[in-house]
């Protein structure tokens, strides 16, 4: 970038800065926030409001990809989160759930820092590390640092760990553990046949700028799972609902399916996306299943 001739898109530089600054200047609605996942208070900036907190937000408001799927454009600054998430009927991926989520935790007085991850679920135990390509966040309180994140896809958690290296950690809906090793966490997930990695990441606080780049990957290219498959998740009190593409499974918490069966047609698309996981599509439902059935 640096070679002869190269001149910097000074406009490109300017519009991440004046990005990130109007994202920090924006007003959060939080008493419409806490009214869409149900939670009323008193809440105060303590570990049981964060766990409360937590498990209301992914029974609440489902991951879902479906603007990537759609070739639609997703929008991080929190006019547009609060529109599709908190407003509309809608949920989100990573950057959008965590980014919501972080605003409500600010607003509440919680020592919230901005997290990147490198995606390890579909990795072999062996493959080199990838892109930073997923949002989370640590929490820090009475000098004890954990992790929340409401935007893994894969593996929706329901409350907050512990940043804690090599304890297990149980939640109602999973076991979990962190290990360390060149320069960086990794968390796995305790399932069927074993511990299986979800994601690698550091202590390095992120700026607006890099979520925009990572959300932008990651909604876009076409090696990237969200443009090309429908994937869905809620994390109800005692199931793990999913939906890839045509197949809705259940898992219980240890990750076995219980249940799997195959959407039909649209019809049936339609009913699972407002039941099950009770939001609406931001196109017919026949449109999605035509994309995911082809």
């Amino acid at each position: 970038m640096g070679g002869r001739g190269y001149k910097p898109d000074v406009a490109s530089i300017n519009m991440f800065e004046t990005r990130e600054e109007s994202l920090m200047s924006e007003i959060f609605r939080l008493n419409d926030y806490l009214a869409r996942i149900g939670v009323e208070g008193p809440l105060r900036a303590d570990l049981a409001t964060l766990t409360k907190l937590q498990a209301a937000h992914v029974a609440a408001l489902p991951f879902e990809g479906l603007d990537p799927l759609l070739r639609r454009p997703v929008a991080l600054d929190l006019a547009a989160l609060q529109a599709k998430i908190v407003d509309g009927r809608r949920g989100g991926y990573c950057y959008e759930q965590n980014a919501i989520f972080a605003a409500a935790l600010d607003a509440l007085g919680f020592e919230v820092t901005r997290l990147g991850a490198r995606v390890r679920w579909m990795s072999p135990p062996d493959a080199p590390l990838g892109p930073r390509t997923h949002m989370l966040l640590k929490v820090d309180l009475d000098g004890i640092a954990y992790l929340a994140d409401v935007g893994f896809g894969a593996c929706l958690l329901e409350a907050p760990l512990r940043l804690e290296i090599g304890a297990e950690q149980r939640t109602a809906m999973g076991t979990y553990r962190l290990t360390d090793g060149e320069g960086h966490y990794t968390l796995s997930a305790q399932r069927p046949d074993g511990w299986r990695a979800m994601y690698a990441f550091n202590l390095e606080p992120q700026l607006a700028a890099d979520y925009e780049l990572g959300n932008y990957f990651t909604s876009t290219h076409p090696q990237a799972p969200f443009p090309n498959v429908l994937i869905m998740e809620r994390l109800l009190a005692d199931q793990r609902l999913k939906l890839v593409n045509l197949r809705l499974i259940a898992e219980a918490r240890d990750g076995r399916v219980v249940s799997e069966r195959t959407i039909a047609s649209a019809e049936d698309l339609a009913d699972v996306l407002d039941q099950t996981f009770q939001i609406t599509p931001p196109v017919p439902a026949a449109e999605i299943f035509a994309r995911i059935s082809g």
